[in-house]
């Protein structure tokens, strides 16, 4: 119980804040850039200033982290599957990014 407490107080703290802009400044390099191809290439993602054309609208589906860590894992459509391209803390990290900013994590 005691280790919850400790865990818990830890989400709230500066260092907790600190670590989640650093995986959200990860998630979001990688989106621009940072993935073959780059999600930036066929995604529309206001905060990343894209515009793409082939996969469907971020900022409109809305997706949770939890979506798109499965997408990026086993591909959707025309979307590759980035499984073995991108580790698990950078597939997290991009899936952190893309829900934040897209509105679906609050």
């Amino acid at each position: 119980m005691a280790l919850a407490g400790v865990a818990l107080a830890c989400i709230g703290s500066p260092s907790g804040a600190a670590d989640e802009a650093a995986r959200l400044a990860q998630g979001k390099a990688l989106f621009a850039q940072g993935t073959v191809p780059a999600c930036a290439l066929c995604h529309t993602l206001r905060d990343a200033g894209t515009e793409g054309a082939i996969g469907p609208s971020l900022d409109e589906i809305k997706p949770d982290a939890r979506r798109v860590a499965k997408a990026l894992r086993n591909g959707l459509g025309q979307m590759p599957s980035y499984d073995g391209r991108l580790t698990d803390e950078q597939i997290a990290a991009l899936a952190l990014y893309v829900s934040k900013v897209s509105g679906a994590a609050q």
